[in-house]
């Protein structure tokens, strides 16, 4: 269990949560929209690490 990164409220990280890491739809709707109006940027180039799970 986490909270979700953009309301805070409690939500399941499982494969069941289909928004995961977000509570709902509408956070990961509002969270897409930021990054797609360049409101969020990344901070450093990605590497290849950044994509493997630890």
């Amino acid at each position: 269990m986490s909270n979700c990164p953009r309301c805070e409220k409690p939500t399941s990280t499982s494969k069941d949560n289909k928004h995961r890491p977000f509570c709902s739809a509408k956070c990961k709707l509002i969270d897409f929209g930021s990054w797609a109006n360049e409101e969020n940027i990344v901070s450093r180039p990605i590497k290849s690490e950044d994509f493997y799970e630890d």
